[in-house]
């Protein structure tokens, strides 16, 4: 049988910025077999900030800014680590994100961009905002715009810097505010666009006129108020609305690193590496290249893109390292505001609107690269067996809870067990085992992994392996690790499983299970499960029990399986992937403990709402309401239902609730069958204490909510609607 590669080198990505995004694009045409690359990024997606001054114009949306980091990685075989890096060490070779163990390197690439001072400024946390990172200036911008046009706040605003980004934003806003007689001052500690050529300057400074944008040169502001701008005479100039787009500087953390730095900045040789480091590679405003010092500008990071994917390559043990040499002059493309551009190059200015259509189409273009149609499926084999293609389908296999078996293969396969230690039946959350006056519950659950971040991945399988303890109202106690990691060098196989047991433990140790031990092996793909016991003090909480006029609530929003199927197939943007595994990661330790005196009680996984649901319903031959309207649901799940998309699981769930279930066809009611990983508990609780017990869980952060009520009628039957 024929197995995949095996893995042997780590390379590391630090930071979202446009080269590393072009690198991630290169590699998912050209991978390197044998390395397994890792981006670190705050965000699911990076802005390409040549967009913005047209999105603050309202010529984009924000989307079309974005380029989603999630979707690119799985295009090019990487995992994603949504998180802040803070510390780097060469020595050892490994990258620090605050709240995670290291990531170990081989080789690493920082493209991390620069940050401001403007933020030691006084008031300026509490009353501005800063151009970048784009994602709280766009937000802000519209709320102020929506209070603006409401009549709610005065069209007054101050830019903090008068480079080429505050001239492009302050023409962009003046724009944007046409109709309502904005009054924008552009202050600079210095002189007006230092950095271009004089007649683009003079252009650019009569066009600031025309838009009645007033402009105050060599200026330094004192503070920030909820008035306005303080400058040093005392003077204020009133805004509502204050942005900082100067104080550019490297961020701090680099100083520790002991890399050779320039003001700052990392130096980097013509080959794109540090001086000191030869395994670390910088790109992007956050270097310094010795051999050619350059202004900060996009630019240079775009056209380092090629050099820097070739020399990742060869350090890793592929090909021949290239130079990097950049060019003397570029041309620059300064957005007016409305539809028009302006060009400088050799001190050579034009202006009009078809710049404006050649920008558009430069930005498109690039954008475009990341957008690209996912990979074609591998063909079948001219020679297969019947049902071979019908048994693989369209789609591919879903990790998480979407890769299980169905839940009427699994019953036909369970024997009928009686015996006096054991106490209950085949087919709860867990078993309970009787020993003396001790009871016991233990569980197992096991999941083809979802995401190739290892710590990430067996957080997720902790807490969903968790859920079954939990539901029964056990106290969590031990716990046996079962890792199938894919084939990689032994190296690679210790920095791995060291990752996995972090991240086990960051969730079982707080929930009070000790890690004992398990087993390992290798195999196709990473998959990771856990048996637990847990300890009973009182009664269990069984899937039986529940009671004519319970109220149903649900502890977590619906939408994991269709949110990982949307993202397996490149439709699920990278936010909601985001939001998605934050979701899943989330205890229910404390919802159990409010929940205790439910009358029933099982955690929503594999079969979905519905599935389970009936499973509380038919030991006593009840029936159930659903309010649709009522489902708490992830952010895009709605959505990528209604385009069709949905789980593996998802043919079997709908299957084993013919005659159960009663609900519309539409995107909403599809969710009640989506196959949850680490969902929430769904309790059958009196109809009385129903408001209270959704109050407490809602105060300790479950986005719960009463989804239905159980009904007399003789059943299982569901009626959704």
């Amino acid at each position: 049988m024929q197995t995949p590669l095996p893995l042997t080198r780590d390379l590391v990505l630090i930071g979202g910025g446009h080269t590393h995004a072009l690198v991630l694009h290169k590699w998912a045409m050209q991978p390197l077999a044998g390395a397994r690359v890792t981006l670190i990024n705050p965000d699911p997606t990076a802005p390409y900030t040549g967009m913005l001054p047209g999105h603050i114009a309202g010529h984009y949306s924000r989307d079309a800014l974005e380029i989603d980091l999630i979707r690119l990685a799985r295009r090019a075989g990487a995992r994603v680590i949504l998180g802040r890096a803070d510390d780097l060490d060469p020595t050892r070779r490994e990258v620090h994100v605050a709240g995670r163990p290291p990531i170990a390197y081989d080789v690493t690439s920082i493209d991390i961009g620069i940050t401001s001072d403007l933020p030691a400024l006084p008031g300026y946390a509490d009353h501005a905002v800063s151009a970048k990172p784009l994602g709280a200036y766009a937000k802000r911008w519209l709320g102020w715009l929506t209070q603006m046009q409401a009549g709610e706040t005065a069209a007054q605003i101050a830019i903090i810097g008068g480079g080429v980004a505050g001239v492009e934003l302050a023409l962009a806003m003046a724009h944007r505010l046409q109709g309502h007689a904005p009054d924008i001052t552009l202050v600079d500690a210095g002189p007006l666009l230092s950095h271009i050529g004089a007649q683009a300057r003079k252009r650019l400074v009569a066009h600031l006129a025309q838009a009645q944008v007033r402009v105050i040169e060599n200026t330094r502001p004192e503070a920030v108020t909820a008035e306005g701008l303080v400058l040093p005479d005392g003077q204020i100039i009133a805004a509502s609305f204050v942005l900082g787009a100067a104080g550019s500087r490297p961020q701090d953390w680099l100083q520790a690193t002991g890399l050779d730095l320039t003001e700052g900045f990392i130096t980097v040789d013509p080959f794109l590496r540090s001086v000191t480091a030869p395994e670390v590679f910088a790109v992007g405003d956050c270097a310094h290249m010795a051999h050619a010092p350059r202004p900060k500008a996009g630019v240079y990071a775009v056209r380092q893109a090629p050099i820097l994917f070739q020399n990742l390559r060869a350090a890793l043990g592929a090909g021949q390292m290239r130079a990097y040499h950049p060019q003397r002059d570029y041309l620059k493309l300064v957005s007016l505001g409305d539809r028009t551009a302006l060009a400088d190059k050799w001190s050579l200015p034009l202006e009009g609107r078809w710049l404006w259509g050649l920008k558009d189409r430069i930005d498109a273009k690039f954008m475009g690269q990341f957008r690209d149609a996912r990979p074609m499926p591998p063909a079948l084999p001219r020679d297969h067996t019947s049902g071979l293609a019908e048994m693989l389908g369209d789609k591919p296999l879903c990790g998480g809870c979407g890769a299980k078996m169905g839940a009427q293969a699994l019953a036909a396969a369970l024997p009928k067990v009686t015996r006096d230690d054991i106490e209950g039946g085949i087919g709860d959350d867990a078993a309970i085992l009787r020993m003396g006056g001790t009871r016991q519950v233990i569980a197992t659950d096991h999941l083809r992994a979802l995401v190739e971040d290892p710590w990430l991945m067996a957080r997720i399988a902790a807490t969903h392996a968790l859920g079954d303890i939990w539901a029964m109202g056990a106290r969590p106690q031990a716990a046996l690790a079962s890792v199938t990691l894919p084939r990689m060098s032994p190296e690679l196989q210790a920095r791995t499983l060291r990752e996995v047991m972090a991240g086990a433990e960051s969730v079982l140790g707080p929930a009070g299970a000790a890690l004992v031990g398990g087993h390992s092996a290798m195999g196709a793909e990473m998959q990771l499960g856990f048996t637990l016991t847990g300890l009973l003090d009182g009664r269990a909480l069984t899937k039986s029990g529940a009671q004519a006029g319970d109220a149903l609530i649900l502890t977590k929003p619906l939408g994991t399986g269709v949110i990982m199927a949307g993202e397996m197939r490149w439709t699920a943007p990278g936010g909601v992937v985001a939001g998605a595994l934050a979701t899943m990661v989330q205890d229910q330790a404390q919802a159990a403990m409010i929940l205790r005196d439910a009358h029933a009680m099982t955690d929503v996984t594999g079969f979905g709402l519905a599935g389970h649901l009936a499973e509380m319903l038919t030991p006593d031959r009840l029936s159930a309401q659903i309010e649709l309207a009522a489902l708490p649901l992830l952010a895009g799940a709605e959505g990528l239902a209604a385009e069709g998309i949905e789980s593996s699981l998802v043919p079997a769930n709908r299957a084993a609730l013919l005659g159960v279930l009663d609900a519309p066809k539409n995107a909403r009611a599809a969710l009640l069958v989506d196959p949850q990983t680490a969902g929430g508990l769904l309790a059958a609780v009196a109809g009385a204490q129903a408001d209270a017990l959704l109050t407490r869980l809602q105060g300790a952060g479950y986005k719960a909510a009463i989804v239905g009520k159980v009904t007399a009628d003789t059943g299982p039957k569901i009626i959704a609607r």
